[in-house]
């Protein structure tokens, strides 16, 4: 009997202290879920989402459904060439992977309260949104 508790406790502290991993899906605006990379210790961070740049506004919005204005730079610019063969129209979001920097926007300017200013891009693909997207028009 007393082996039969003794192994009853043995087995609940091992079951007790199992590794959860948990999301973050609870975040915080702003507050982005970092993912290991090779380079880890640089200061950015993977960023995975739906990419679009149309009359001189660039954004980024990610998996766990945060927005982040992009920095419009040389980079930028670069990603968005790289999307135009998975675009039909201008206004298509594109999905990519990228790595990034998030900074928080100046207090005097409008926007979103993060920014992200692209470091490297990793992955360009076809949105799964147009898929979604219903389109009116008048024939």
């Amino acid at each position: 009997m007393k082996k039969g508790i003794l192994l009853v406790m043995v087995l609940t502290a091992f079951l007790g202290c199992k590794n959860d991993s948990k999301s973050k899906d609870n975040s915080e605006p702003g507050e982005v879920q970092e993912e290991k990379t090779e380079r880890q210790n640089d200061g950015l961070v993977l960023m995975k989402g739906e990419f679009v740049y149309f009359a001189d506004a660039a954004v980024l919005q990610t998996s766990s459904n945060s927005i982040y204005g992009v920095v419009i730079d040389a980079k930028m610019h670069e990603l968005n060439d790289l999307a135009q063969p998975y675009k039909k129209e201008p206004t298509d979001y594109v999905h990519v992977e990228v790595r990034a920097k998030i900074i928080p926007k100046p207090a005097n300017e409008e926007g979103w309260p993060y920014r992200v200013e692209i470091k490297e891009i990793l992955k360009v693909d076809r949105s799964q949104i147009e898929d979604e997207v219903i389109k009116l028009g008048t024939e």
